[in-house]
């Protein structure tokens, strides 16, 4: 099961965020996923077990399906088809090879907790190292 594997590289990856931002635990986890890549029911499943005596332990996972949207060549323009794996225009019927989007899987954003008696403003912010990382290890105290 191919979902697990994802579930679990997504609690990989979101801990070790969490870890060098010294978050106490993840709270969000906020995705874009494509309808194509048709595990988003899966993932939902697959998450607690991964999840599980981890700093994402009890995290809400919140998934934005991502619709199916093609180019097609002869009408010019961005199109809905009427079915997933129908790849023609819903208008002129012609072939419609061109995804545009369902297909990505993003993470977009973790939300985190901060350690007892600190304030969510002390976690860094956009990504950026906590203070006390920003120090060659030997000035550490």
């Amino acid at each position: 099961m191919h979902e697990m594997t994802i579930a679990t590289s997504l609690v990989d990856q979101v801990c070790h965020q969490a870890e060098r931002l010294g978050a106490a635990r993840v709270a969000e986890i906020n995705l874009r996923m494509g309808v194509l890549s048709g595990i988003a029911r899966s993932l939902y499943f697959c998450f607690p077990t991964a999840a599980r005596n981890t700093l994402c332990e009890g995290a809400t996972l919140k998934i934005d399906e991502v619709p199916l949207t093609v180019l097609c060549t002869h009408c010019d323009a961005v199109k809905t088809p009427a079915a997933l794996y129908n790849f023609r225009c819903p208008d002129c019927g012609y072939p419609t090879p061109k995804v545009l989007t369902g297909r990505e899987m993003q993470l977009i954003s973790i939300g985190l907790v901060p350690p007892e008696g600190a304030r969510p403003e002390d976690l860094p912010q956009d990504g950026a190292r906590p203070p006390e990382n920003d120090q060659p290890a030997e000035k550490r105290p």
